[in-house]
């Protein structure tokens, strides 16, 4: 059998030059950048950009086969900080992330990622059923109160979490700092965000004191996207509200220490926060 109609590409009203012009023009930048109104592309905006540039007019549906075509989807565009250096980051990756696996590997240490989190009780996530024209109504307290937590994965997929209700200081990471080092016979390699209470000097004299049990490095400045451990924050809150709605403090702590510990018996989901869409990390094996 042979293929029937017309071959692709005959009498397109845009040459594989100009396609390609209007292409790399979506993906380097914005409307906003090219005169046009908005952030995000759609449809109309790259057909007002064809127009303004060839003084060729489409329908959104022709629009959308020229995009399909060029191997482009409509998608959810992931954030980044205006702050956030591009050089900072390609030096994480070329220089900094290799030489901690490499200083980790050479003294037989382990890597692993940190971050803190915060769970307030009126948080509400997830859609459930219901009759159309009538929004489902979700019972809860009218008391608000919250928890925190600071947990760390390695890429063995290993988690170790710890939960309090006070804020986070200097003194809450230094105390996460002598229970992470008491679950290790080996020095611990942790990365962290660049929060004050990292840098504190209470976390430096901790660390002048423990010199063989962890060492800390700091990720890029506004780069939460480097750091795997914001998926658990993630996954956290969008599996809490979905379990059980806490009435206090006391069941909500409960309820985060049930999360953390349900996944450190799943080492296949921790090691999958490492496979992100952001950066991917090489696992080491157990």
């Amino acid at each position: 059998m042979q293929p029937r109609g017309k071959p692709v590409g005959v009498h397109q009203v845009l040459g594989e030059a100009e396609q390609a012009a209007v292409r790399q023009a979506v993906l380097d930048h914005r409307p906003c950048d090219v005169g046009l109104s908005g952030q995000l592309w759609t449809r109309r905006l790259v057909g007002e950009l064809i127009e303004k540039l060839y003084r060729v007019r489409l329908t959104e549906p022709g629009v959308g086969k020229y995009l399909r075509r060029w191997g482009l989807s409509f998608q959810r565009p992931d954030k980044r900080a205006v702050e956030q250096d591009p050089k900072a980051v390609r030096c994480w990756h070329e220089e900094t992330w290799p030489a901690i696996r490499a200083k980790a590997k050479g003294d037989g240490g382990e890597v692993l990622f940190a971050d803190q989190v915060g769970i307030r009780s009126d948080q509400v996530t997830g859609r459930t059923w219901g009759e159309k024209g009538r929004t489902p109504v979700v019972r809860r307290t009218g008391n608000r109160f919250s928890v925190n937590a600071m947990s760390a994965i390695s890429t063995k997929g290993r988690m170790h979490f710890m939960v309090f209700t006070e804020s986070f200081t200097a003194e809450v990471m230094c105390r996460f700092l002598d229970r992470l080092a008491g679950h290790f016979d080996h020095k611990v390699h942790l990365v962290v965000d660049g929060h004050s209470a990292h840098r504190s000097r209470k976390v430096r004299d901790w660390l002048a004191a423990h010199p063989d049990d962890v060492e800390l490095h700091f990720l890029p400045p506004y780069s939460p996207e480097l750091n795997p451990d914001e998926l658990v924050n993630a996954d956290l809150k969008h599996s809490l509200p979905k379990q059980h709605r806490a009435r206090n403090q006391a069941e909500l702590a409960a309820e985060t220490r049930r999360f953390f510990r349900r996944r450190q018996r799943q080492p296949h989901i921790v090691r999958g926060y490492f496979g992100g869409p952001h950066v991917r990390y090489v696992l080491d094996q157990n």
